[in-house]
């Protein structure tokens, strides 16, 4: 279990309560109402978390203060992809994962992308549904999210969800991808170690020599092994290991499983812990994040870029002009974009 990273937030939140209580009175509001609630998501207190995670989903702007509040706290969390096909059953075995990890005393978070209603926007909760068992559990937090059109198998936020739950002190962060075929490869570089998982007779014989999402994984789990084909699959798997080998070392372990009655789960939990540790004595870790955050940040400056530029320059009616000078080919798409930039940061 993880102590640190209650921090200074919490310390002085606690510290005005105090006073306050020793000068015979409420406290009445000395602290910035951000820190409070930063402090609160510190402290693991679930409904700060919820409203945390919706403020990020919201694109709320107190969202983003808060994350500044408590991006310090976080960077200490295991994050675990585990990504795979519809059906594969990747929530039974996220559920009986999570179970193991609570199992050894570790604080857990579960991120479960759904599929977008249609009605809504939201997710369907589908996965959130199946992984009852663990709603009871005050140390497990799972939350649904919506993918909202992005591709990869992720939703557009999740990478704060994962800062959130990480600075409230889960150990270990389980992200569950929606599932929707071989390019869900994103959920590989927001990831310290990625589960693929396959299941016999899904046509995922033919997968195993298809680039993309093949090659993220740093474990093979053929799940539900007690169906007709499993032995096949496996022996695929370590020919394609045999012919592909990865360059860092590593050769992902491949894992029998039946997620439903827990078979294999634990061989699983050791195997992502021997990941970790062929990561650490490497600095396989460090290289994988630095590499994230890189990434990561181009991201966040491209889209801040990007808003900017709608926000000051790009007004509906200048748009509707400058669309009509493309549509007839009086001015080039590449020139006024250079242009449009040029007087945002001139």
């Amino acid at each position: 279990m993880r102590n640190e990273g209650i921090g200074d937030l919490q310390r002085m939140a606690i510290a005005r309560e105090t006073i306050a209580r020793n000068q015979g009175g409420p406290c009445l509001h000395m602290a910035d109402p951000i820190q409070t609630w930063a402090a609160k998501v510190l402290a693991r207190d679930r409904r700060a978390i919820a409203r945390a995670i919706s403020a990020v989903e919201s694109g709320d702007t107190l969202g983003t203060r808060l994350l500044k509040e408590l991006f310090a706290a976080s960077g200490k969390a295991e994050v675990i992809g585990v990504t795979g096909s519809p059906g594969a059953g990747k929530s039974t075995l996220v559920e009986k994962l999570a179970g193991a990890y609570r199992g050894a005393g570790a604080h857990v978070g579960i991120i479960a992308v759904d599929p977008t209603s249609p009605f809504s926007g939201g997710a369907l909760l589908g996965d959130r549904i199946r992984m009852q068992s663990l709603a009871s559990d005050k140390d497990i937090y799972i939350r649904s999210m919506a993918t909202r059109g992005e591709l990869g198998g992720l939703a557009p936020t999740t990478h704060d969800v994962v800062t959130i739950l990480d600075a409230a002190g889960c150990d270990a962060v389980l992200i569950e991808t929606v599932g929707v075929g071989q390019d869900e490869v994103e959920v590989a570089r927001l990831a310290d170690a990625t589960v693929l998982l396959l299941v016999p007779g899904m046509g995922d014989e033919v997968q195993t020599f298809k680039a993309g999402v093949m090659e993220i994984a740093d474990l093979y789990v053929l799940n539900k092994a007690d169906l007709p084909g499993a032995d096949r699959l496996e022996q695929e798997l370590e020919s394609m290991l045999s012919m592909a080998p990865r360059g860092e070392g590593w050769r992902p372990p491949i894992i029998k499983a039946i997620a439903t009655t827990g078979s294999g789960i634990g061989e699983v939990k050791d195997a992502l812990e021997q990941f970790r540790r062929f990561q650490e004595q490497r600095a396989g870790k460090e290289k994988r994040r630095r590499s994230y955050w890189r990434k990561r940040f181009l991201e966040l400056l491209r889209r801040h870029l990007f808003e900017k530029v709608v926000k000051e320059r790009l007004r509906d009616s200048v748009l509707d002009e400058l669309v009509d000078d493309l549509l007839e080919h009086r001015a080039d798409p590449y020139s006024l974009v250079e242009k449009i930039v040029a007087q945002t940061l001139g």
